[in-house]
C-alpha cells in the first residue's frame, strides 16, 4: 500500500493505493491519527484501492468517529468491489461516500 497525503486550509486529502489489509492498516491509522488533531476534514481517496479488510475498515470507523466532531470524513472514487463491501457491512451506511 501507498499513501499520499496533501494538506489544503486544514483539509487532508489521503491518496491510497493498493490494499488495506492486517497488514497496512495500522500503516494507514497512522498517518490519519497524526493529522486529526490539525485536520478539519480528511479525504481518503479510494481511486486505486483493489481491496479493503476488517482491519481497514476498523480504521476508517476510527477516522469516521474521530472526524465527526470536526469537518468529517469523506471517502471518494471508491470502485464497485469496495462499494459491495462497504454495503454487506454497513459502512455505507455510515460514511460519507462520494
Amino acid at each position: 500500500m501507498t499513501v499520499t497525503k496533501t494538506e489544503q486550509n486544514g483539509c487532508f486529502s489521503f491518496e491510497i493505493e493498493g490494499r488495506v489489509d492486517t497488514i497496512t492498516a495500522p500503516e494507514l491509522e497512522k498517518e490519519i491519527r497524526d493529522c486529526t488533531d490539525k485536520a478539519e476534514s480528511i479525504v481518503l481517496d479510494f481511486a486505486k484501492v483493489e481491496y479493503i479488510s476488517s482491519a481497514g475498515l476498523r480504521v476508517l470507523l476510527f477516522a469516521h468517529k474521530t472526524m465527526a466532531k470536526k469537518g468529517g470524513l469523506t471517502i471518494k472514487n471508491v470502485n464497485s468491489d469496495i462499494v459491495e463491501i462497504f454495503e454487506v457491512t454497513g459502512f455505507s451506511d455510515i460514511l460519507n461516500i462520494q
